[in-house]
């Protein structure tokens, strides 16, 4: 995993994961931010860093990447994927206060990346900072060990807790408020090709908001997404 710097120096800020997570515009955890960000100026936009690159990128093997940008200061966060071959990276998701589309991994998938991660990074356990910083981009529906899943994101979460402190931190069941789909009609789709998309049955009390719908021509990455699963796998596989 390589960070920028402010990513990497923000890891460990409360202030931080309560701007992340956005439990600063009252969601998951706002009740026990406390005057946390009362003087909090550390979160501007930095207008000497280049838009163009990702605060960080995830190497899961084969030459398959993600790429993470997480802009705090504007409260936009997007994902994007980069295979052998890619001209260019191709946006899996993003997270906004405004047209968020999030949902772009299930569980699983997202488990075996940040394992991938991992071993390909003595610098980083799972769960740990990827897991962290990756949740959001994906949910839990009704065949997942939502119970292991929550564990697993409070352990990363709890990994990068400055010891002592006491005050907001960020936790699993913060996320699963927003990622717990057991409940609202989402149904898993695939083809003979391997590709897996999901729909969702009208009138529900929550929306599935994401990009990854059938393959159509300049739609979500399936194909590119097929690859980086299987490099992660092959990743895993040979630890």
């Amino acid at each position: 995993m390589s960070t920028s710097t402010p990513l990497s120096e923000s890891l460990h800020s409360p202030s931080f994961w309560a701007r992340y997570t956005f439990a600063h515009a009252d969601g998951a955890g706002a009740d026990r931010l406390g005057d946390l960000l009362d003087d909090d100026v550390d979160n501007e936009p930095d207008d000497d860093e280049d838009e163009d690159d990702p605060d960080a990128e995830f190497a899961v093997g084969d030459g398959c990447r993600l790429l993470l940008t997480a802009d705090v200061g504007i409260d936009f966060h997007s994902l994007e994927i980069v295979v052998p071959g890619s001209d260019e990276p191709a946006e899996l998701g993003w997270d906004d206060l405004a047209h968020w589309h999030p949902y772009a991994l299930r569980w699983s998938e997202l488990d075996l990346i940040c394992r991938a991660i991992a071993a390909l990074d003595p610098g980083h356990s799972h769960p740990g900072a990827p897991l962290a910083l990756l949740c959001r981009y994906a949910a839990v529906f009704a065949d997942d060990d939502v119970d292991a899943a929550v564990a697993a994101v409070e352990a990363a979460y709890a990994s990068l807790r400055p010891s002592g402190w006491d005050g907001y931190w960020p936790r699993g069941t913060d996320w699963l408020q927003g990622a717990d789909f057991r409940d609202h009609g989402v149904v898993w789709q695939h083809d003979e090709d391997g590709n897996r998309w999901a729909t969702q049955a009208d009138g529900q009390k929550r929306d599935f908001y994401s990009t990854r719908g059938a393959p159509t021509p300049g739609g979500f990455p399936h194909a590119e997404l097929r690859t980086l699963l299987a490099a992660a796998a092959t990743t895993v596989g040979a630890r």
